[in-house]
């Protein structure tokens, strides 16, 4: 096997690749967003949720694709890691699918019916109407369907390459015995996950095997250890796709790899003991790739028909696997209070709805505090708890504001309506606060990143509408917490005197701009941290007033800050006062 075997048989799993890619990108389109909807509304039972993971898989020809699908269903919280596991084994069998159309760039004869089923013949005419619905469509649908058959036209001919780029191995002595070699299982199965995990694609693995057959050198025994090895490797993507997710998304990505492995310790201990008592013949069989077609599909069934009633158990597995942090965990027993058995005693429900939405307070002024932190001492761990809390926020957000429609459905005295209609005005305030702690967060990363430091001047005002900020969030989260509409009160006038401080530290920036003391890409930086801030203060004011406002039984948000401006009720001169004394730049 000379130079230009290897350059053909590189640029055939080159070819393969892109083929697969293509095609399976064009089935996607085309199927649009409805193979999503439909996998994530019809797996309701293990067996049904089996069955739509291997035709969803069949369809777009990658149970990576499918399981990734998954593992973002379950981290939004959308699907039970239980739900999962049976969909991820259904797409297990479901990527078998492929090394049968595979199998068709081998078909070949010289018989006229044979001959159009030979590979240059259906490569060519399905790159004809391939790349016809491609050039000349004026509908997208047909535009993807052409993609499709253009991918699928290139893997063909990529498998033809690599056929005949290994064709001269059958006749080598070296080749032959380092394919015998893989008839130790153990290596068989290392070196099937370790090719998997590189190329990150179980169905190019087969495929590449499938090539390899043809040259004879693989028998039974060293085809069947490979084939497990390669259900193994195929888990990395998947894996990969779980890297910052929370726990259940992290443990759905490890399912792939779990049931792998267990169907690979299963069928592969039943098998050799079994060959050890009865010496099956099989093993001595030549493999060609309508036989790995076979042998894979058969295992892939197998594990899924034998795992599938352990579905409990591989959840567990997950469990002890995964654990949950301490802050998921308190979140999750935050969720549980938001108990539907609730909504028939307002009472409770909404008691145990002021609980959470404390929670999710708490969390969010932790968070914000967090990024603010950041801007003077950047640690990439906590800008991850940033992030992560972000997340956790957001979850609180989407499960205490459906509670609170399904709650807002009930009889509710006046006295609960008041306090439903002021979590539902102040959830989102509490979320945009956490938005604003990533905002931050990011900005923290830039200045670390391209070492940026402020001017003396713009360090000095930074800190000080820092600590105006800091305060601003103290009062509002704690007036909120604990019912303190005194506190309440103070919150207008020092968020009016944090809209005065951003527009007079922008003017002085300007000014430090046009005297060559600060650069621009300095001031994008410190204008993105005035604008947050300055919202940051918008929205610690719209929880003071929504308190203020439903304690008067009504909600007029707009004419109460208007009249506390311009009557300077509530002692707004005297607490505005005392802020700008305290807050100069």
């Amino acid at each position: 096997m000379g130079i230009s075997n290897v350059i053909t048989l590189l640029g055939g799993v080159a070819l393969f690749l892109f083929g697969m890619s293509l095609m399976g990108d064009g089935l996607k389109k085309v199927a649009g967003s409805k193979l999503e909807i439909v996998l994530y509304k019809l797996s309701g039972t293990p067996l049904r949720g089996m069955l739509l993971g291997a035709g969803v898989t069949a369809i777009i020809q990658s149970s990576s694709a499918t399981s990734v699908m998954v593992v973002g269903f379950v981290n939004s919280g959308m699907m039970k890691v239980r739900q999962a596991i049976a969909v991820i084994m259904g797409a297990i069998v479901g990527t078998s699918i492929t090394g049968w159309i595979i199998c068709l760039s081998y078909v070949e004869g010289s018989g006229n019916l044979v001959s159009l089923l030979s590979t240059s013949s259906i490569s060519g005419i399905v790159a004809i109407i391939g790349i016809v619905l491609r050039m000349f469509s004026k509908k997208q649908s047909r535009r993807h369907v052409g993609d499709i058959l253009l991918g699928f036209a290139v893997l063909m001919f990529g498998m033809q390459s690599m056929s005949g780029a290994v064709a001269p191995l059958k006749d080598s002595p070296a080749f032959i015995r380092f394919m015998t070699a893989f008839s130790n299982p153990l290596l068989g199965i290392l070196v099937g996950a370790v090719f998997t995990a590189i190329l990150q694609s179980a169905s190019a693995a087969v495929g590449i095997l499938q090539a390899l057959s043809v040259t004879g050198a693989i028998g039974f025994a060293e085809g069947f250890p490979i084939l497990l090895g390669i259900s193994i490797g195929a888990a990395v993507p998947v894996l990969l796709s779980a890297l910052g997710a929370r726990t259940d998304g992290r443990r759905t990505a490890w399912a792939y790899l779990v049931i792998q492995t267990l169907g690979a310790i299963f069928c592969a201990t039943v098998y050799y003991v079994a060959d050890a008592i009865f010496d099956f013949p099989i093993k001595h069989m030549v493999m060609n790739p309508f036989n790995i077609a076979a042998v894979n599909t058969i295992y892939r069934v197998i594990c899924a028909v034998v795992l599938l009633p352990f579905i409990g158990t591989i959840e567990k597995i997950l469990n002890t696997l995964i654990k949950e942090s301490n802050e998921e965990r308190e979140a999750n027993a935050d969720f549980d209070r938001l108990d539907e058995r609730f909504l028939k005693h307002p009472a409770l429900a909404v008691e145990q709805c002021r609980m959470t939405i404390d929670a999710m307070a708490r969390k969010a002024h932790e968070n914000i505090n967090d990024a603010m932190l950041l801007l003077y001492d950047y640690k990439e761990e906590l800008a991850k708890k940033v992030e992560q809390d972000e997340d956790l926020v957001d979850r609180y957000e989407d499960k205490i504001g459906t509670y609170l429609m399904k709650l807002n459905q009930s009889e509710l005295s006046p006295s609960q309506n008041e306090r439903v209609s002021e979590y539902l005005h102040t959830l989102s305030d509490f979320e945009r606060i956490s938005d604003h702690a990533m905002n931050i967060r990011q900005v923290a990363q830039e200045k670390h990143e391209k070492k940026i430091t402020f001017s003396e001047s713009g360090d000095h005002e930074i800190n000080v509408l820092t600590s105006a900020v800091s305060e601003i969030l103290d009062l509002s989260f704690s007036a909120f917490i604990e019912e303190d509409l005194e506190r309440a009160y103070k919150v207008e006038p020092l968020e009016e005197l944090i809209d005065v401080l951003c527009d007079e530290l922008k003017l002085r920036h300007i000014d430090r701009l046009q005297k060559g003391i600060c650069s621009l890409q300095i001031g994008f930086v410190f204008n993105d941290l005035l604008t947050n801030f300055e919202r940051v203060a918008d929205h610690c004011s719209n929880i003071a007033v929504a308190m203020i406002e439903l304690n008067k039984d009504e909600f007029k948000t707009h004419d109460y800050i208007i009249n506390l401006k311009e009557l300077r009720s509530h002692n707004f001169d005297k607490f505005y006062a005392q802020y700008a004394e305290k807050y100069k730049v």
